[in-house]
Order: structure tokens, then sequence, then C-alpha cells
């Protein structure tokens, strides 16, 4: 597993800040609409996990400013994901969940340049 996770780090430090923060977008956005379809939260969980990572490798090389932001949604996620089982079997927290992805998702792909 740990040469997994290195594997995609090496493969996911390649890309330019812009393309890593687009694809914390994604994932986020890939979190919002599968958690309206899945049955099981295992896929949305593991996106979440994937992303604290990405947002780890990502925030040495961003300005200082996009760096707190992303510890602060590291932080988010890392408090999802202690209360995953609770938050998932909840409509409305986990649609709150859900809705605050689409909304960092929105927020970091504006900030990748990606859009411009």
């Amino acid at each position: 597993m740990l040469e997994q996770l290195e594997a995609k780090k090496e493969r996911y430090l390649r890309d330019g800040t812009d393309v890593r923060l687009g694809g914390i977008a994604a994932n986020l956005a890939r979190v919002r609409s599968f958690g309206r379809t899945c049955k099981s939260g295992d896929t949305i969980e593991s996106l979440l996990r994937e992303s604290r990572f990405f947002l780890e490798w990502a925030a040495p090389d961003v300005s200082l400013e996009i760096a707190i932001e992303l510890r602060d949604l590291q932080r988010l996620i890392t408090r999802w994901l202690f209360a995953w089982e609770r938050i998932w079997a909840d409509e409305t927290e986990r649609e709150t969940v859900l809705q605050t992805a689409k909304d960092w998702s929105d927020r970091l792909l504006q900030r990748s340049g990606l859009l411009t």
C-alpha cells in the first residue's frame, strides 16, 4: 500500500499547481455526485481520504493564502472522516457535507486558474 501511495504521489507531483488544485476540485465534485447516487458511503469516504493526501501534497507549492485554505479543508475533511458513519446515516447531515464539498470544489476550481 505504501508503494502505491508513493507512486500516486510521484504522479500527482508531476502536474503543475493549477492541475493539482483542479484535481482536488474534481474529487470534491465527485464526492457530491457519488454521494447522491451511491448506496454505500465507502466510495465517498475513499475519495475524501485521497483528497486529504492531494491537499497535503499540493500545499507546499502554492501561495501562503491558498496553503492556509488547503489546510482548513484538510482539517474539515478529517473531521468528516472521524464521523463518517454517523454522517452517512443522517440524510440531512450527509447533504450538508455533500453541498460543502461542492462549494469547496467550486472555490478550488476558481483558485486553480483553469477556468480562465
